[in-house]
């Protein structure tokens, strides 16, 4: 597990990226299941519980509970309590670090283990439920992303096997560029100083950078990074502000806003930067790639299939988000013991939008 598992986990992490040999783990420790990872070099003080075994370097430190006295998910949570005053103890002239010996200066409130128990019983209810609807979030786009590969890439869509190709173009579709297909457009400046509290998301490069009382673009609509971070594509299904980072879809020419998103994301737009020191994507260079362009009837019965998902994509995204937030005001105040815990119900799977 590198530091990038432990932080891009939401509370268990359930994917690596890297795997040993028998002779790398022989140089290296398997730790159990429940570990707790806390990274202490790159990201500072992220923490994540194991989900099975596995290995780690020495930019995470290992915590295993003495169940006695602890339970791995109150840590976790104390953790992430006090993970700004770890940051500022970790700040170095060259690269932040967190070594052992300040992580073992921090002093941390322990109530007694059943207690413990309690709290992270709480917590973590509410954690499950949002990787519940992360995994189904992860699910549902990756069916839509399979079937427009299976439809407008592999070219084996409904009826395909009576319709005639030519030249690698089933009739009907067009080679053209993707400004014959869409046109992307740069987003507007809205300083920080500038927001106003209100709903409207707020799209960067990244995707949501924060939020506003007011909207510049209708949805559904698609953006992209055009500063800084390229190749990531968003479908944004609500009214929303585009930052100057980014590009958005001005114009939908030839295709709708999903078959939009899923054409700009299988071009790698990352290829088209032109930025020396700062990624930057060339729109215009972009505009020219070429792309197979579907029929309408195509595109069009493809909207018909993929728009529902999309749509339970977004009610499970607010969902999280409340979750998410909830937990969030929850946490100091069990921690502390300022609620107390027996009072504070789980939350019911009903909750979860299906």
């Amino acid at each position: 597990m590198q530091t990038a598992d432990v932080k891009h986990a939401s509370f268990r992490i359930t994917e690596h990226s890297a795997t040993y040999s028998e002779a790398g783990l022989a140089q290296s420790r398997l730790w159990p299941k429940d570990t707790l990872c806390i990274t202490i070099a790159a990201n500072i003080a992220d923490t994540a519980l194991l989900a099975y075994e596995a290995c780690f370097p020495d930019s995470v430190i290992g915590f295993i509970a003495d169940s006695k006295k602890a339970d791995p998910r109150f840590v976790k949570y104390y953790f992430d309590i006090i993970q700004r005053e770890l940051k500022m103890v970790s700040q170095g002239a060259a690269q932040d670090n967190l070594s052992q010996e300040k992580l073992l200066s921090f002093g941390i409130a322990c109530p007694p283990v059943e207690i413990q128990r309690k709290v992270a019983e709480v917590l973590a209810a509410y954690d499950d439920l949002i990787a519940t609807n992360q995994r189904r979030i992860a699910l549902l786009e990756q069916a839509a992303r399979l079937l427009y590969r299976e439809w407008f890439v592999h070219l084996r869509f409904p009826g395909h096997e009576s319709v005639p190709v030519r030249d690698g173009v089933p009739e009907g579709w067009t080679r053209g560029t993707l400004d014959q297909a869409l046109f992307l457009q740069r987003g507007f400046d809205l300083p920080n100083g500038d927001r106003l509290p209100g709903d409207v998301p707020i799209y960067a490069s990244t995707g949501i950078n924060g939020f506003h009382n007011e909207a510049k673009v209708s949805g559904p609509g698609v953006v992209t990074g055009r500063s800084g971070t390229l190749g990531q594509v968003h479908y944004v299904i609500e009214d929303y502000w585009p930052l100057n980072t980014s590009l958005w879809v001005k114009e939908f020419r030839r295709v709708p806003p999903l078959v939009a998103y899923f054409m700009l994301s299988e071009l790698n737009l990352a290829q088209f930067n032109s930025g020396a020191s700062v990624p930057t994507l060339d729109r215009k260079t972009a505009h020219q790639a070429a792309v197979l362009i579907p029929s309408t009837s195509l595109v069009e019965q493809f909207d018909q299939v993929v728009q529902p998902m999309f749509v339970q994509i977004h009610a499970l995204s607010l969902h999280t988000a409340k979750t998410s937030k909830a937990r969030d005001l929850l946490l100091p105040k069990l921690m502390s013991g300022q609620l107390d815990v027996s009072q504070i119900p789980l939350p019911e799977a009903e909750e979860v939008i299906t």
